[in-house]
């Protein structure tokens, strides 16, 4: 049994969480809090393996409850938000930054057309955040990366950066984005796993330390160097002949659209050795076998490193498939695309 605590302030938004999430017979609701404070009481008393958590409550907020849990009694956090507003869905990505696992939009009311398609993705996404058994604040001081073998690089230039991501990876995100310069001189596509509907906020709360100019693309787009192109939400994102973008409603790769596969897919064939691509902490095999695809075409490849991932799946499966030219944390992500984008402009 999975045990789940409900933080939520609205007495029949609770109780709405508490059918949906209690209707699974593989969940028990062991608890509920009214507010932040509360939060903290229960999870230290009833040992919980998830939490969902609600943003905005009375005496202590979400954010603040979310950064002490992971402070204190680490466990799987799920941001469960009723706002459409994208500047207040903004803010949810803080509790992601401050260790949450996981955003998504309240489900739908009973007798609404989402309701159940709404209410089995709580409940699937509970059940994934449960597997999540180690939930680790990056450590201040990391290893340095280190190329997995002896590789010479001998690309001519780089045209784009294509990077896919999943569980954990806003902040990953968020760190190399932070890191790279301004007049960075190609396009960096991302494929980001995440709740429809938050993507907007996602890209607003990204922008914030960003350097470079972040967006939603829309359909034969050009790309331009120096700027960020984040797929939107169901659509597959693909790059075409004569640097633009292709937005499709084209089948769920992997169960996912926007699927890393067939972003990273279409950057082989459009790019080949003059791409770099990389995949970032999350859940599954997303993009994994394209990436190694990616490699095989002259591609530099890149994954997260384990110590600071929070969820090593695709990472994983990218280096055993021999997909992966450096494995680096976040943090030396940025210096590595700076210095190939970089020198390779000069040539």
């Amino acid at each position: 049994m999975i045990k789940v605590l409900i933080v939520e302030d609205s007495p029949l938004v609770c109780e709405f969480l508490i059918n949906i999430l209690g209707s699974d017979p593989d969940i028990r609701i062991v608890g509920t809090a009214r507010n932040g404070e509360e939060a903290l009481e229960a999870v230290h008393r009833l040992n919980p393996d998830v939490v969902t958590m609600d943003i905005h409550m009375p005496k202590m907020g979400g954010l603040e409850a979310t950064r002490r849990i992971m402070e204190t009694d680490p466990l799987p956090i799920i941001i469960v938000s009723g706002s459409s507003d994208p500047m207040q869905v903004a803010t949810t990505f803080d509790a992601i930054e401050a260790g949450a696992l996981a955003v998504l939009r309240r489900p739908a009311g009973i007798g609404h057309p989402l309701h159940e398609v709404t209410a089995k993705e709580l409940v699937q996404t509970v059940k994934l955040m449960s597997e999540v058994k180690l939930v680790r604040r990056w450590p201040q001081a990391r290893r340095m990366g280190m190329p997995v073998q002896k590789t010479s690089l001998t690309q001519e230039k780089v045209r784009i950066v294509a990077i896919g991501a999943s569980t954990g990876g806003p902040p990953a995100l968020q760190t190399i984005l932070a890191a790279l310069p301004k007049d960075f001189p190609v396009p960096v596509l991302i494929v980001q796993h995440i709740a429809a509907g938050f993507v907007q906020g996602f890209v607003e709360w990204l922008a914030i330390t960003s350097n470079m100019p972040i967006r939603l693309p829309s359909h034969g787009e050009l790309l331009l160097p120096g700027h960020v192109y984040v797929a939107p939400d169901e659509c597959q994102m693909k790059v075409v002949r004569g640097g633009k973008i292709a937005l499709t409603t084209d089948e769920p790769e992997n169960g996912l659209r926007p699927s890393v596969s067939c972003l990273f897919r279409s950057v082989a064939e459009v790019y080949g050795c003059d791409a770099v691509a990389g995949l970032l902490t999350g859940m599954g095999r997303d993009g994994a076998a394209e990436l190694r695809l990616l490699k095989e075409r002259g591609a530099v490849t890149f994954v997260q490193d384990k110590d600071s991932s929070v969820v090593h799946g695709m990472p994983g499966e990218a280096i055993r498939l021999d997909a992966v030219t450096f494995i680096l944390p976040p943090e030396k992500i940025a210096a590595v695309l700076t210095n190939l984008a970089s020198n390779c402009a000069k040539i």
